[in-house]
């Protein structure tokens, strides 16, 4: 998996990717204590509100500047996208008021709407062959396992030495080395997209999730995967600290068994993926999200005993495993889908969209568990993962189990689609891994 970072380009840019990643764990530490300092036993309702306004951010600001992508060199969006963070970063520190706050947070995360879908859109065309980009993409999903991981243990051991306010500058400091990593490569010039128009250049990845049946599967198996996250994130301390009645320090655990199963997923999956289709692995991923919150079901409405600790950390394995099985593949999914001049497009739908279903899910796991207990939380979302997946199987069908002779071995529709009938591929070609939408 490590030989991908043989390319300069890739390698700086990942680089780029983990630091920024650390920069953004500093700041979850930081921010948190700063709404306590802010606002004390509300600092939860102002943290609710700034992860609020956080995914409105994602929601709004990516499609937007999609469309805007297209006519701005690559490494000129993302440096500005990081010196914007950097800067905000550092205004954190001197805010009073409430509601400076939730405005530094939407401009943070507005920057970070474009910059992560321009950095997920050039990638496969770094790395452009299928091998080496799905490599990439575990990688990505490691960094992102690790940084949450790495970052709270790293903000715990500067806390024993500064004051939070230091933690900004952290952040900050994340971001310029991202800035200069970005800078320091030659990035592959974006392909012009065909939509005329700011309003069809920002609704064109919008409009290939909904033509394309495979893109339609995975706004599907988006909401799946936010349902699962949610739990972990928002009800983690619910169930260590209240139903199991476990000390503070079994929470970095938990969290931990979440991370530890998706690494161990993202550093498996590159060899099946050579061999088994997209389609396989990720709707078996939301299936087994299913099934783990029936296992979550019976930890959750047991009374007592001993055993609930160590399931209930294998069940966030399992979580996290499952998550995986469906996010590594979908950077593979989305660049087939969509033509060279959309990708940036597409994936800023993706991005705008699968954050869409968190915006959903949060308060589902949050609101509802609070007002009702944890078991309402865990039947609501468990039944909106059967949902989704059931929807996702019923979108993303399979084509007609014949032989289409002049395909090339190694073709994607042949990993995907496995065999093709001449007339249907040219009918139909890419409706089994995405490459096109219906006429």
């Amino acid at each position: 998996m490590l030989a991908v970072l043989r390319d300069r380009t890739y390698r700086h840019l990942f680089a780029a990717q983990v630091v920024a990643l650390v920069g953004t764990g500093l700041a979850t530490v930081a921010l948190g204590l700063l709404a306590y300092d802010m606002a004390g036993s509300d600092a939860g309702s102002v943290l609710g509100t700034a992860l609020a306004i956080k995914m409105a951010a994602y929601v709004l600001i990516a499609p937007a500047v999609g469309a805007l992508a297209d006519g701005l060199p690559r490494r000129a969006l993302m440096l500005s996208a990081d010196l914007t963070r950097a800067g905000v970063a550092l205004l954190l520190p001197f805010v009073d008021q409430v509601w400076q706050v939730y405005v530094l947070v939407f401009l943070l995360q507005s920057a970070s709407a474009a910059f992560t879908p321009a950095f997920q859109a050039v990638v496969p065309d770094v790395l452009p062959e299928e091998r080496d980009y799905t490599r990439a993409l575990s990688m990505s999903r490691l960094a992102y396992d690790l940084e949450s991981l790495f970052s709270p243990a790293l903000a715990a051991a500067l806390l024993s030495l500064i004051t939070y306010n230091w933690l900004f500058t952290g952040t900050a400091l994340g971001f310029l080395a991202s800035a200069a990593l970005v800078v320091s490569v030659a990035l592959p010039p974006a392909r012009p997209s065909t939509a005329c128009g700011a309003y069809a250049r920002a609704t064109a990845g919008a409009r290939l999730f909904r033509t394309v049946p495979a893109l339609r599967a995975l706004l599907a198996l988006n909401l799946a995967v936010a349902a699962a996250s949610a739990m972990v994130t928002v009800n983690s301390v619910v169930y260590v600290r209240d139903l199991l009645a476990l000390p503070a320090g079994a929470l970095p655990l938990a969290l931990g068994a979440y991370g530890a199963g998706s690494m161990t997923v993202a550093l498996l999956l590159p060899r099946a993926l050579d061999r088994v289709p997209d389609r396989t692995v990720m709707l078996r991923g939301a299936g087994l999200l299913v099934v783990v919150f029936a296992g979550l079901g019976a930890v959750t409405t047991a009374g007592s005993g001993g055993w609930r600790w160590p399931t209930l950390l294998v069940v966030w394995a399992a979580f996290g495993a499952a998550c995986a099985m469906v996010l590594t593949p979908t950077g593979r999914l989305v660049t087939r889908s969509a033509p060279a001049g959309a990708r940036t497009a597409a994936f800023a739908a993706q991005f705008s969209l699968s954050h869409g279903c968190w915006l959903l899910t949060y308060p589902v796991a949050g609101w509802l568990g609070a007002a009702a207990g944890p078991g309402w939380a865990v039947g609501a979302l468990g039944a909106i993962t059967l949902g989704a997946s059931l929807s996702a199987v019923r979108l993303w069908s399979t084509p007609p189990p014949h032989v289409h002779a002049d395909l090339p071995a190694g073709h994607p529709h042949l990993r995907d689609a496995r065999r093709v009938p001449s007339g249907w591929r040219h009918r139909h070609a890419g409706v089994a891994d995405g490459a096109h939408a219906h006429p």
